[in-house]
């Protein structure tokens, strides 16, 4: 294994990667160190970073602005395949970590780094999204995981090593929840929600952060229509939008609306169960909508085949596995089903909820004819028979031949 004298860090300013930087140096024979950063829409908590960076002891700081590439490469594909991990989880963390491993690869690359060091603990699914993602652009390149290798065995002894070292933290011991925050939600883990007897304190000053609890929200409902081209989400209320503006809109009013809470419980990918509480108002909002607009505009065989693709889909995501030929191959199959998938859904959002409130398609496969309960003049209602019959022969023939054997 070659000296390691170039490190390039995923680098977020968190309690993790703040103490990273020095503990690099300590280790690495004073290594440089140049800290990337990815930024995926965390808003506020890249102020301040660079100076921080520095102070630490990193040589460099990039901040690349990844936004509409995460939007448009990894948020809709994913939104396009209806996928959804374990019913509830919109993978907010597990589609960002690709698209930012993918370029500290590039940054390595271009510096001619010697080794990319990550803050992923060992418990978690981070780690392997990031290191299959280096594996899948950079195959030889180091990988140095100090979780796994060094002597600190809680974020406690973190917050000891930071203070130790003089190092800025935003956080404190009592308010020590483990987030994460990008443009498409904002995660809660840690302190008391390790604990899923306890309930989330959604009132509590300071918990959430993009928006209110249901009880806490509007008494008044808010109605909002979305137009869809091909699967895309592309305007709210008649205005149109990047992909970008759309999801922050409808943060924003989401949130307002206490859209989006989920408290889950969820398999990690290493085995264990874990607790987190999510706020995905744009996620739930664009997810429910595209799922109705979904219900006229696909087959019945395609969709319900389409719900196998999801889940297989939501797994390959969850599991680091984006940059794979079967989720490759899942998005060219999605991206067929999605040709039709045009039109505009609206919603009504009331304390939490969202309600269907009309859905239109000039690709509607729904016949108002065909389906109604009054009288028509296209449907015999005769040739149900036939068709119970032969649906129904297996089950008759299984039924006289037990019969006779009795």
């Amino acid at each position: 294994m070659k000296e390691i004298k170039k490190v390039v860090l995923a680098y977020s300013g968190g309690l993790d990667t703040s103490i990273i930087i020095p503990w690099l140096k300590e280790n690495y024979n004073n290594c440089e160190v140049i800290a990337v950063s990815g930024d995926v829409g965390q808003g506020t908590e890249l102020d301040g970073l660079e100076e921080k960076a520095i102070k630490t002891g990193a040589s460099k700081l990039y901040i690349e602005n990844l936004q509409d590439e995460f939007v448009t490469d990894y948020i809709w594909p994913t939104l396009k395949a209806g996928a959804v991990y374990e019913k509830e989880y919109l993978l907010g963390t597990s589609f960002a970590r690709p698209i930012i491993a993918k370029r500290i690869v590039e940054i390595a690359k271009a510096e001619g780094a010697d080794a990319i060091c990550h803050g992923c603990t060992g418990k978690g699914n981070d780690q392997v999204r990031f290191e299959l993602t280096i594996k899948a652009f950079a195959p030889e390149m180091q990988i140095i995981a100090p979780w796994r290798i060094w002597d600190i065995k809680s974020r406690e002894e973190e917050i000891e090593y930071a203070e130790a070292h003089n190092i800025p933290l935003k956080i404190n011991r009592e308010t020590n929840y483990s987030k994460d925050k990008n443009l498409w939600h904002l995660s809660h883990e840690g302190l008391d929600l390790e604990d899923p007897a306890n309930e989330p304190q959604y009132n509590k000053p300071g918990f959430l952060e993009m928006g209110v609890s249901p009880e806490m929200a509007p008494d008044e409902p808010t109605y909002i229509t979305i137009h869809f081209e091909k699967g895309v989400p592309t305007a709210v209320n008649g205005k149109e939008m990047d992909g970008v503006s759309l999801i922050k809109y409808l943060n924003e009013v989401g949130g307002k609306n206490g859209i989006g809470l989920n408290d889950i419980v969820e398999n990690r990918l290493v085995g264990m169960k874990s607790r987190g509480v999510y706020e995905n108002p744009a996620g739930s909002i664009l997810f429910k909508a595209h799922d109705v607009l979904e219900t006229i505009t696909l087959d019945r065989d395609t969709q319900h085949y389409k719900e196998i693709v999801a889940h297989k889909f939501a797994e390959l995501v969850y599991f680091g596995q984006w940059f794979t030929p079967l989720r490759e191959a899942l998005s060219a199959f999605v991206d067929k089903t999605q040709e039709t998938v045009t039109g505009d859904v609206k919603l009504k959002l009331y304390k939490g909820n969202m309600i269907n409130a009309g859905v239109t398609s000039p690709y509607t496969l729904y016949s108002e004819d065909f389906a109604t309960f009054d009288a028509d003049e296209v449907y015999d209602q005769k040739d149900s028979a036939g068709f119970i019959n032969l649906f129904g022969l297996p089950i008759k023939v299984k039924a006289i031949l037990e019969a006779e054997r009795k």
